[in-house]
């Protein structure tokens, strides 16, 4: 491709709404332009991109055995009313009517489609398996989008969908699309790891996550560095403490914390560890209306699904139903003296000794607590916090830490959420009515794109891993419009690129080299090669990775088989 016929236009400053860095190296690339919150045009760099990351997922699903198909982004709302989802969904689905009244949404995704689909011709188990997928534009009307195309309300997704006689069977292409995302991410070039997850809004059993590493990640995964252990920190058991609770060594006092409402501001007030504190979270189980007590550790954090699986759906009780209840407001509430209640103490709180805890008095907190002794034993005892670096890795392998990613693929075991509900049923060999096992398999292709640049980029711009670079080489032509030699020399070399299957760019415009140097080094493009009338004096051409320090000269008559070996797998 020739510069001068290309689509490149890239700015010096970053814009004012661009919040994140992929954000803003994405806009001042000239790879997206905004068209509303969270829509995006993808111009013609951008999409060389995009199309790199489409068709190493497409090469992978064609190789694990899924075949492709394209189902419609508008879907009936009937459907979803079938799957139960049209209430349960919530805001992010679009709805929209026709202009005969009929409901429609716009697909955030496709498992009733699907499912419709596989229904009206699945008859026997001897049909299946069969996997079947598609990469098309989805919508979801999020409540704040932000980061471009990493939270985006349109963006193309990769969504595939599979379907058996038994669950075993699941399990086998499940197994297959795990080792089949663990190749397309590693073609891509990214540093990655996949983690169990949490089966959320989609429904279903067994779920893993694939995640890009990068400092920006909204998620956080815990993973240990010494084993294969990996898991969102929402799903991350916390390991019960390897020793007992210490008899206790001091005497209950109540002290004045002069307005104190935090455990840190407490701990730093009182000259102790914020771990010899300990935080009382109210909460309320909403199908029962019950009030109950969480105790954690002061150094950690509720986790809210853990929770949620013990107890239920519940809410954080407000600040009027913890003063009915305690007689107090929060900060300075604590489990001591409270009758009636049922108490759920973190594995971490119940070996604990000789702790401080609120007083259920504004202004005072309690010193020197001990369970049995000042106050009984918890109701209950469980797992209910976040993991935090440090922490015993679950596999007993090693100690976990814990890093920021961006979630870049997901995949169920739906098992037979859908089918049941949507009547998707064949007969098994005995000639029985069995619902169809199946699972869900769905790559953020645009967010690909964002992931890869939140993990790769300097001062100058873009660093993308080759495999999905707009270009793999820019040749860099200095004084083209000046020199015939240059120009001569350039317009050769770039028709054996190109006859070599290089993809590659000719900076043919007319620019200062600063100019082009500086674009080209902002589109991210690995490798340049430049050439100058100095340089062809000697026989030489300048070669330079864009991850290089320095510059390399290199013979121009070995200059091709140079660039073929830097570009090989």
């Amino acid at each position: 491709m020739r510069a001068s016929r290309f689509y490149i236009r890239t700015l010096k400053e970053v814009p004012a709404d661009a919040e994140v860095v992929s954000q803003q190296l994405m806009l001042r690339a000239g790879m997206i332009k905004r068209v509303a919150a969270g829509v995006y045009t993808w111009m013609p760099l951008g999409l060389r991109v995009l199309r790199k990351v489409e068709a190493i997922v497409r090469e992978e699903m064609n190789r694990a055995g899924a075949l492709e198909l394209l189902m419609p982004a508008v879907q009936p709302a009937e459907l979803w009313q079938e799957s139960g989802r049209w209430d349960k969904f919530g805001t992010e689905l679009l709805r929209i009517q026709d202009r005969h009244q009929r409901d429609f949404v716009i697909g955030p995704t496709h498992e009733e489609v699907v499912t419709d689909a596989v229904r009206r011709d699945l008859k026997s188990y001897r049909q299946l398996p069969v996997n079947l997928y598609q990469i098309q534009t989805k919508f979801r009307d999020e409540i704040r989008p932000r980061f471009g195309v990493m939270r985006g309300r349109e963006f193309v997704m990769k969504d595939a969908y599979s379907f058996h006689a038994d669950f075993e069977c699941l399990e086998r292409e499940y197994a297959n699309m795990y080792d089949t995302y663990t190749r397309i991410f590693e073609r891509m070039g990214l540093e990655f790891r996949a983690v169990c997850a949490d089966t959320g809004a989609i429904g279903g059993s067994g779920s893993h996550e694939f995640h890009v590493i990068a400092d920006a990640g909204e998620d956080a995964i815990a993973w240990c560095p010494d084993s294969d252990y990996a898991a969102n920190v929402e799903l991350a058991p916390a390991m019960p403490p390897g020793h007992e609770r210490a008899p206790p060594a001091e005497r209950m006092q109540k002290v004045a914390t002069q307005s104190k409402d935090t455990c840190e501001a407490v701990a730093d007030f009182l000259g102790l560890p914020l771990v010899r504190t300990v935080k009382q979270i109210v909460l309320t189980a909403t199908e029962e209306a019950r009030t109950l007590i969480v105790l954690l550790r002061g150094d950690h954090s509720l986790n809210e699904l853990k929770t949620r699986q013990l107890i239920g759906d519940f809410r954080f009780s407000t600040s009027e139903e913890i003063a009915a209840v305690l007689g107090c407001q929060p900060g300075y509430v604590g489990p001591v003296g409270v009758s009636g209640l049922e108490v759920i103490a973190d594995h971490s709180v119940a070996v604990m000794s000789d702790f401080v805890c609120g007083a259920n008095e504004a202004d005072y907190h309690l010193i020197g607590v001990n369970f049995g002794r000042d106050l009984p034993e918890p109701t209950q005892i469980a797992d209910v916090r976040n993991v935090t670096a440090g922490d015993a890795s679950p596999d007993g392998k090693g100690l976990l830490s814990i890093c920021r990613s961006i979630e870049v693929g997901h995949i169920f075991q739906l098992r037979t959420t859908y089918s049941q509900k949507l009547g998707c049923t064949f007969l098994d060999a005995a000639g029985q009515s069995q619902p169809a096992e199946m699972g869900c398999y769905g790559i953020g292709v645009t967010r690909v794109a964002a992931a890869a640049i939140e993990q790769s980029h300097d001062e100058r711009g873009i660093v993308f891993p080759l495999a999905i670079a707009p270009f793999a080489v820019v040749i860099t032509p200095l004084g083209y419009h000046k020199s015939e030699q240059v120009r001569a020399t350039a317009d050769a070399f770039y028709t054996a690129c190109q006859n070599a299957g290089i993809d590659v760019l000719l900076n043919d415009r007319d620019e200062r080299p600063g100019i082009l140097f500086a674009d080209a080094e902002l589109i991210g493009v690995p490798h340049r090669i430049v050439i100058g009338e100095r340089g062809l004096n000697n026989g030489q051409f300048e070669y330079k990775g864009r991850r290089d320090a320095d510059a390399t000269l290199i013979a121009r008559s070995d200059a091709l088989e140079f660039l073929r070996a830097r570009l090989a797998p």
